[in-house]
């Protein structure tokens, strides 16, 4: 679909503010999860003008640090050469240093060792045995797999069937779920999306064609690693829900599974807790 500058030029305007902060938060839940780990190598796949490789960066970028090492694959050359050109002009030393690899996406793909494969927003784009096949050398590859899609029915099932390869690989589940266990929710009844706030700059309002300062991206994603990581105890699943005096949390947890937790303001500190809780956050309160 990318065919020519002006095709990578209003994807990249239309869609990289939101892919980078799914991701970006999908990162952050990675991060607790295993807070001494870092990756030194990152293979972004399907990776276009790079939104999954800025949020990489930034997420392991320290003062004085050496930020992963990235290689963006992607079929598409001119999303290549934008996203060059973008990390060639971004301050971050990673970007600068990324390698951009042309490269067809899906079934045949073969991956170099890696700590880190990020693939985002690209399964849709495959048929099924060419997701199976993807999700399975990225697992095979990879210290750490992160794999990010719409939040939507079908996307959530997408990243159900990656969780699953991924388990059945000999990977963990570091984040969103608390444990590596069949997902609770019933097919067909519901589905595990989160939302990331995304701030919108004049010429992004003005290429979506809205007038607010934000939008929301829903997102579903599975972070699995090969190293210890140590998941949320439970994590709440949709928005908190305020009411006079109480709050209500919508969870997934390791022992009950689904779970919906009322907290009254009797509670003192943990009702304090529940309030400045928010929709895809860990729940492991303090009391």
């Amino acid at each position: 679909m990318l065919r020519d500058r002006a095709d990578v030029a209003a994807y990249a305007a239309y869609r990289m503010p939101a892919t980078f902060e799914a991701v970006r938060s999908a990162l952050a839940a990675l991060r607790d999860a295993a807070p001494a780990w870092r990756p030194a190598t990152h293979t972004d796949v399907g990776g276009g003008t790079g939104a999954a490789s800025w949020a990489v960066a930034e997420a392991w970028q320290e003062p004085g640090g050496e930020a992963p090492r990235t290689t963006v694959l992607d079929w598409a050359e001119p999303a290549l050469a934008l996203g060059r050109e973008l990390a060639a002009a971004s301050g971050a030393p990673g970007l600068r240093a990324a390698e951009w690899r042309r490269a067809r996406i899906g079934g045949a793909l073969r991956l170099d060792p890696v700590d880190l494969v990020t693939v985002s927003y690209v399964l849709k784009e495959l048929t099924g045995a060419d997701r199976d096949a993807l999700v399975d050398e990225a697992a095979r590859a990879a210290r750490a797999v992160l794999v990010v899609e719409p939040g939507t029915p079908d996307g959530y099932e997408r990243i159900i069937a990656a969780r699953d390869r991924l388990v059945g690989a000999g990977l963990r589940v570091a984040a969103p779920c608390p444990h590596n266990a069949a997902c609770p929710i019933a097919p067909g009844a519901d589905w595990c999306h989160f939302s990331a706030r995304v701030s919108r700059s004049s010429l992004h309002r003005r290429v979506k064609g809205g007038s607010l300062a934000y939008e929301d991206e829903k997102f579903s994603y599975v972070a699995a690693v090969r190293f210890p990581a140590e998941p949320a105890a439970a994590r709440v699943t949709r928005r908190p829900q305020i009411r006079k005096g109480q709050v209500l949390l919508d969870l997934c947890t390791a022992e009950d599974g689904l779970r919906r937790d009322t907290v009254a303001k009797r509670h003192g500190a943990l009702y304090k807790e529940a309030r400045d809780a928010e929709w895809g956050d860990p729940w492991e309160p303090a009391t």
